[in-house]
C-alpha cells in the first residue's frame, strides 16, 4: 500500500472518529437518546383519543350501576279524580227493604295511590344486561386501542425519515472533509504554480454543492423532528439523537389488537344468545297499594277513607316464542359475519407480511452488494487521488469519481434505513 492510500485511510477513520464524538457529545448534553419505543408510549399518551377510554369505562360503570337498580323497590303516586254516568245502585238490585235504607254510590269518584314494587325474579334478566352492557364497553375499548396502535406507523415514517437524514449528514461530513484536503492541496499547488486556479475552483464549488445539501437535509430534519413533536407532546430540538432500533426480528403469529375486537364481537353474540332465554321466562315481583279517596274498597260506606292491597305479581309472555327460531338465526348469521371479516383481516396482513418479508430480503441483498461497489468506488477514489496528485487526470475527473464513491456509500445508507423500517413494518402488521 502507497503512502498515499495510507494517508487516505488514516485522515478517513480520524474523522469519522471526530464525527462520532461530535454526535456522541450532543446526545450527552441532551441527555439520553430518544428511541423509538418511547416515542411510540408518548404518542399513545398524547393522541387526543386516550381520553375515550376513561369516558368508555365510566360509561360502562354507570350503565351497569342502573342495570343494578331494577332491584330496588321501585315507588309510583298517581291521583285520578272522575265523574261517571251511572253507579251501582243497591235500591235498583235487592228491592226496598222495610227499616233498611241502603246506600248510594256517588257519581263523583276521587282517588290518590302510591305503589312500592320489588323485583323478585327476573330470569337472569339483570345479570344478562351486566354481561352484555360489560361486553360492549370491552369492544369498544379495544376498538380505541386498534385505533392507537395504527398511530405507530405513522411514528415509523417520521422516525426512519429523520434517522436516513442523520445517515446522510455524517456520510456528507465525511466527504466534504475529504474534499476540503483536496481544496488545501490544490491550493498549495497552485500557490507553487503547478495548478490552475480552476482547479481550485471547481473542488471549492464541489464544497459549496455539499453545505447546500447538508442545509436541505438539515430542514427537512427539522421539519419532521417538528411533526415527531406533535405527535409526541413534548419539543424535540434540532439536536435530538434518535436512536438507532435493532434489526433483529423473527416471524411469528400475528397477534394485531384488531384480532380481539373480532373476538369480543363474537362474545357480544353470545351475550345477546343467552338474554333471549329470559325474554321467554316469568318474573316476579312483589307489590304493596296503598290509596286515599272515595269510595273505599268497602264500597257500600260511599265515603272518603284510607285501604291498602298488597301481594306478589306475576307475569308471563309466550309471544317471545314465535320469533325466538328467527332470533337465534340472525345470531348465528352474526357470528359468521364477524368470522368473514377476521378472515379477510388476517388474509390481508399475510399478503402484507409477505411483501415486506421479500423487501427484508431485497435490501439484504442490496446491502451485499452496496459494501462490493464501495470497496470498488473507494479503490478507484483512491488511485484517482494519487493521479490527481501527480497530474494524470483533471480535477473534473476527480470529482466524478469521489462523487461516485459518495454516491454508493449514500445508497448504503439509503438501503440500511429502509431495511430498518421494513422490518419494523413487520412488526407492525404482525402486531410484536
Amino acid at each position: 500500500m502507497n503512502n498515499a492510500v495510507m494517508k487516505y485511510c488514516y485522515l478517513t477513520h480520524v474523522i469519522l472518529l471526530l464525527i462520532l464524538l461530535h454526535f456522541a457529545n450532543r446526545a450527552t448534553a441532551q441527555g439520553e437518546a430518544l428511541t423509538l419505543e418511547r416515542c411510540y408510549t408518548l404518542a399513545k399518551a398524547n393522541y387526543p383519543a386516550i381520553k375515550k377510554m376513561d369516558l368508555i369505562t365510566k360509561t360502562g360503570e354507570y350503565t351497569i350501576q342502573n342495570a343494578n337498580k331494577r332491584f330496588l323497590p321501585q315507588i309510583s303516586f298517581s291521583g285520578q279524580a272522575t265523574y261517571q254516568s251511572q253507579t251501582v245502585s243497591f235500591a235498583d238490585a235487592v228491592g226496598s227493604l222495610p227499616g233498611i235504607s241502603l246506600p248510594s254510590i256517588s257519581k263523583d269518584q276521587y282517588k290518590i295511590q302510591g305503589e312500592i314494587s320489588q323485583l323478585i325474579y327476573d330470569a337472569g334478566n339483570t345479570k344478562m344486561q351486566k354481561d352484555l352492557i360489560a361486553a360492549n364497553t370491552a369492544l369498544e375499548e379495544q376498538t380505541l386501542v386498534s385505533s392507537l396502535y395504527g398511530i405507530n406507523q405513522r411514528i415509523n415514517s417520521l422516525y426512519f425519515a429523520v434517522l436516513l437524514i442523520d445517515a446522510q449528514l455524517k456520510q456528507n461530513e465525511l466527504n466534504k472533509a475529504n474534499l476540503q484536503t483536496q481544496v488545501q492541496k490544490a491550493e498549495a499547488a497552485f500557490d507553487n504554480g503547478v495548478a490552475f486556479r480552476s482547479n481550485v475552483e471547481e473542488l471549492k464549488a464541489e464544497v459549496l454543492n455539499i453545505e447546500m445539501q447538508t442545509t436541505e437535509y438539515t430542514s427537512n430534519r427539522t421539519a419532521y423532528l417538528n411533526m415527531l413533536s406533535l405527535f409526541i407532546g413534548k419539543k424535540l430540538p434540532e439536536s435530538m439523537q434518535l436512536e438507532l432500533p435493532t434489526a433483529q426480528y423473527t416471524l411469528s403469529a400475528i397477534n394485531r389488537p384488531e384480532l380481539k375486537a373480532f373476538d369480543l364481537q363474537k362474545n357480544i353474540v353470545d351475550q345477546q344468545e343467552k338474554q333471549l332465554k329470559s325474554d321467554y321466562l316469568p318474573q316476579v315481583s312483589g307489590f304493596f297499594q296503598g290509596a286515599y279517596g272515595r269510595p273505599t274498597l268497602n264500597i257500600i260506606e260511599n265515603k272518603f277513607g284510607p285501604w291498602y292491597v298488597t301481594g306478589l305479581r306475576f307475569s308471563w309472555s309466550l309471544s317471545s316464542f314465535y320469533s325466538l327460531s328467527n332470533k337465534r338465526n340472525i345470531l348465528q348469521l352474526n357470528r359468521q359475519s364477524i368470522d368473514a371479516d377476521k378472515e379477510t383481516f388476517l388474509l390481508n396482513a399475510k399478503v402484507d407480511l409477505s411483501q415486506q418479508d421479500e423487501q427484508v430480503n431485497k435490501y439484504t441483498i442490496l446491502i451485499r452488494q452496496d459494501d462490493a461497489a464501495i470497496a470498488l468506488r473507494t479503490s478507484v477514489t483512491q488511485s484517482a487521488e494519487a493521479q490527481l496528485s501527480n497530474g494524470v487526470i483533471t480535477t473534473h475527473e476527480y470529482i466524478q469519481k469521489l462523487n461516485a464513491e459518495h454516491l454508493a456509500k449514500q445508497l448504503k445508507i439509503l438501503h440500511e434505513i429502509q431495511l430498518l423500517q421494513a422490518i419494523y413494518n413487520l412488526k407492525f402488521i404482525a402486531g410484536n
